[in-house]
């Protein structure tokens, strides 16, 4: 299955009390590089959130984020201090003892001293809590997935259209490449024929020159090779079984097949040819462009 490295994915679920919400955002990226954002409550399920996240995702620049809020209400909880409000009241009625002050302590004033209340955060149940959130995070990876396949398909219908315009190419090359050997030999032996007027040619020195050209503008093996590329591509897009994804092995087929291109224009002394080269060096340079969004 060919994926594209952009998607989306978004769960909402609750879960024992906890309305748990995760989305899921990637662009491109060579390799994996995820960045989870949760609250601080559940540092203790970003290990296996992790985990299971490579478990949907090969490559590509992933942002997660996490919410939890508790339906039931705060997980924190005030305390009352009974003991800290009682050696304040204490000591504050010493003190109008001491200066023969009014003893007008009231409950207020008290209150605002320093811990006579806190708050507390409950105690959470940590297993519970982190089966919630993988579930919720499990749901939003199989919609990202979704997309990222939904987007492959467009991306592989895309690059084996371009693969066609290309082996069209090699199809004109290789066609017209004896019929460049056959114009040389031809306009050749007219310039020496011309050159040597009524004396005779000499045919072996003739067959040698046209050897040496039709060496030097040779490019079997590129479009052998070439083909061969193309057909690997072609079947990694259909297969589409790498452990880690298709996109880096893809991306080193299109290098070679780009090195191929290059040589076959350097070997070309044929505008029809050159012109081909050009077309098929920016077909391939398309291809290329479009592998980077591939997983």
């Amino acid at each position: 299955m060919v994926c594209s490295m952009t998607g989306f994915g978004r769960s909402e679920l609750t879960h024992e009390g906890y309305r748990i919400t995760t989305e899921i955002r990637s662009v491109n990226n060579r390799y994996l590089d995820l960045n989870i954002k949760l609250p601080r409550k559940l540092g203790m399920a970003e290990a296996q959130v992790r985990a299971l996240l490579k478990n949907y995702m090969k490559r590509g620049k992933v942002d997660v984020f996490i919410t939890c809020v508790n339906d039931q209400g705060s997980d924190a909880r005030v305390r009352y201090n009974r003991q800290i409000a009682g050696e304040y009241l204490t000591s504050l009625r010493q003190m109008a003892e001491d200066f023969g002050l009014e003893d007008d302590v009231h409950l207020a004033s008290l209150a605002r001293f320093p811990d006579v209340f806190t708050t507390e955060e409950e105690e959470l149940n940590e297993d519970v809590l982190t089966a919630g959130v993988l579930k919720a995070v499990e749901e939003a990876c199989r919609q990202f997935v979704a997309a990222r396949e939904r987007e492959g398909a467009f991306l592989k219908t895309d690059l084996l259209d371009k693969l066609a315009t290309m082996e069209k190419s090699v199809a004109f090359i290789k066609e017209r490449s004896p019929q460049i050997v056959e114009e040389y030999k031809t306009s050749l032996r007219a310039r020496v024929a011309d050159l040597l007027e009524d004396r005779q040619l000499d045919d072996a020195r003739l067959t040698t020159e046209i050897t040496l050209f039709a060496d030097k503008i040779c490019v079997d093996e590129e479009l052998v090779r070439l083909s061969s590329h193309i057909g690997q591509v072609k079947q990694t897009l259909e297969t589409g079984d790498e452990k880690d994804g298709i996109g880096r092995k893809l991306d080193f087929i299109a290098q070679e097949m780009n090195r191929e291109a290059n040589t076959i224009l350097s070997k070309s002394t044929d505008l029809s040819v050159s012109d081909c080269g050009i077309e098929l060096k920016t077909t391939i340079e398309k291809v290329r462009e479009q592998i980077q969004n591939v997983e």
